[in-house]
């Protein structure tokens, strides 16, 4: 006999999800299933036993990316076949659009399943890439409601305002549908790129065409800048003053992932985003129920010491009912942090890279 996988999850991890009378955002901790998607809350280091909420995956649709919601590029949106939408934040675009895929193949299976038969509700139209128009793709992106969202970004300590990143571009273009895949939007973007409809902001996106070696290739890229080419001398796209914030945010994204942290007052545990940036090197950690982008906290890892936590037993200085993969990081100025991962595996590879930096 062949073992049952029915029940065997395909894929389990935070992800941000809104609700649906509230409209506010909680981190909660997902289970996909070959025929559904479940969601607990996450405390102690374990998902409780009670479950929050089930998507039935039966004739879903994906939306990927879905970018309707300001300063939360990281959506993806599934419709169940009664029509509910249902938005989920992951913590990276890749873990964005690995999700997106998994649950895209569960659905597929189960359309298999059902003789493949075919739904009423319609799939985001085919690419028409070799027949369009460039300007009118420049016309959208101008569009004060649904075009492409100018902001500040910070580069190597500077602030760039009035311009959007290459993974944004992408992300965009995809969404509204000029495209199908992202290897064609990238295709798009380098077109508009070459006719001088966007040109480059910072060094990033400046330092990509020299090492392709191509005279304009578009990068899908979360730290390479790009603006609209007339933006830069109707608004001045000009550096601002450095700051310590913006030199602290300015370093390689390394690593980034949701991970639980203690409070130092109430020492209670939140999910938080953490990100690890190199040259300088910091880590911050963002409140993912929140829109601001800012961090609510990070520190240097310069001269700090991270250890892992023995599993057997809860730690000195960590309070409530943990079940394992605890590490703490020690700061130069003696601040203790212990943090919570979801995984021995990941605990070990966030240990790894933070002693890279240190």
């Amino acid at each position: 006999m062949y073992p049952d996988r029915s029940n065997t999850p395909l894929r389990e991890g935070f992800l941000v999800k809104r609700g649906h009378i509230v409209h506010n955002w909680k981190a909660r901790w997902f289970v996909l299933m070959p025929d559904k998607l479940l969601y607990y809350k996450y405390e102690g280091g374990k998902r409780d036993s009670c479950q929050r909420g089930k998507i039935l995956l039966k004739d879903c649709l994906i939306t990927c990316p879905f970018l309707e919601h300001e300063n939360r590029p990281l959506v993806f949106k599934l419709q169940t076949k009664h029509g509910v939408d249902h938005f989920l934040e992951a913590c990276s675009r890749e873990k964005r659009d690995e999700w997106a895929a998994s649950i895209t193949a569960a659905v597929s299976k189960l359309q298999a399943a059902d003789g493949g038969k075919a739904t009423n509700r319609k799939n985001p139209a085919e690419s028409k890439l070799q027949n369009i128009n460039l300007s009118k793709v420049l016309d959208s992106m101008y569009d004060v409601h649904s075009g492409i969202k100018l902001n500040s970004h910070v580069e190597q300590g500077y602030t760039y305002s009035n311009c959007f990143s290459g993974s944004a571009v992408v992300d965009w273009l995809v969404f509204m549908q000029f495209t199908l895949t992202r290897v064609e939007a990238l295709t798009l973007a380098s077109a508009l790129l070459e006719e001088g409809f966007l040109r480059t902001v910072g060094l990033k996106s400046v330092e990509g065409l020299r090492t392709a070696g191509l005279s304009e290739q578009f990068m899908d890229d979360s730290t390479a800048l790009y603006s609209f080419s007339d933006s830069l001398k109707k608004r001045g796209g000009v550096k601002a003053e450095t700051s310590l914030s913006a030199v602290e945010l300015s370093g390689k994204v390394r690593k980034k992932g949701y991970l639980l942290k203690q409070g130092h007052r109430r020492k209670n545990w939140k999910v938080r985003l953490f990100v690890l940036r190199a040259e300088p090197d910091f880590l911050h950690y963002y409140d993912p129920t929140r829109d601001d982008i800012s961090p609510v906290g990070g520190f240097s890892l310069r001269g700090c010491l991270v250890s892992s936590l023995e599993d057997n037993g809860v730690p000195s200085g960590v309070k409530g009912n943990i079940q394992g993969n605890l590490f703490k990081i020690i700061t130069k100025s003696d601040v203790h942090y212990f943090i919570q991962a979801p995984t021995h595996q990941e605990k070990m590879d966030w240990i790894d890279a933070i002693r890279e930096q240190t």
